[in-house]
């Protein structure tokens, strides 16, 4: 049964808007002001104490940080996991076609969310880290761009990813049977890059490498980061999906 021919009792029990991207728009809102709040903190406080991490300054507007987000990361990804595990849809298969395809639309902000996040932590930050390491010579592993870029961004991109899966696995038919290959590698791909900082501290630590982007050892920051294009596959399954829902007088009237 497509949304075109659902009665009107199906519709009426879904009595939440289709499109609604006022969440959407709160979350990429909030985000941006979050990062640049960051990257203003980041310019004031970077040059003045994070240049000596033996300085007492450096343990204040630094480490501080660093032992602060952390914590706060790994509470945040697995409440959100958490919640969205116990509040999953426990009779997924009868949900109407209306509220599917409202979960459908909600993924999309969900994984645009996420899009914005991998830009500010995967490109953005760590462009700007290289351009750090051209300009700084590092005494410790927790430079103010690593604290930002590292261990705030990375961290915080993953959660969106974790959160895009569990969603759509917990509400979505498609997704909650199996498991589809293109979202795992959109969010376990990205995920991955955070083992391979460490790795790159201890080569950088153990070999005394110069900071080459070419460098072998950056190799698994682009096989991990690029694993985010996997989402044209998970968009190309959502708009399968979307097509089945709204049924050929559906999609007739959308592109007519």
């Amino acid at each position: 049964m497509s949304v075109t021919t659902e009665t009107s009792a199906g519709a009426a029990a879904g009595s939440d808007a289709i499109v609604d991207l006022k969440g959407m728009w709160i979350g990429v809102a909030v985000l941006n002001v979050f990062y640049l709040f960051i990257r203003i903190y980041e310019q004031i406080f970077g040059w003045r104490a994070g240049l000596d991490s033996f300085a007492p300054e450096f343990q204040t507007y630094w480490l501080t940080m660093l032992w602060t987000e952390i914590p706060l990361e790994l509470v945040a990804g697995l409440g959100l996991a958490g919640y969205l595990w116990k509040t999953r849809d426990r009779n997924v298969d009868a949900v109407s076609p209306r509220e599917e395809l409202r979960r459908h639309v909600v993924l999309l902000q969900w994984l645009t969310v996420y899009s914005v996040a991998i830009y500010w932590g995967a490109s953005f930050f760590t462009e700007q880290d290289g351009t750090w390491h051209m300009t700084v010579i590092r005494d410790t592993d927790f430079t103010p761009s690593h604290i930002i870029e590292f261990y705030l961004s990375y961290p915080i991109y993953s959660i969106f990813g974790v959160g895009s899966f569990f969603y759509a696995k917990t509400r979505i038919p498609f997704f909650a049977h199996g498991y589809s290959l293109a979202f795992l590698i959109v969010a376990i791909g990205p995920f991955m890059i955070i083992p391979n900082v460490g790795l790159n501290e201890w080569g950088h630590t153990f070999w005394f490498m110069e900071e080459l982007f070419v460098a072998p050892l950056h190799w698994g920051f682009v096989f991990f980061g690029w694993m985010a294009l996997g989402v044209f596959g998970v968009v190309l399954q959502i708009l399968a999906g979307v097509k089945r829902l709204l049924g050929k007088d559906g999609v007739a009237a959308l592109i007519g």
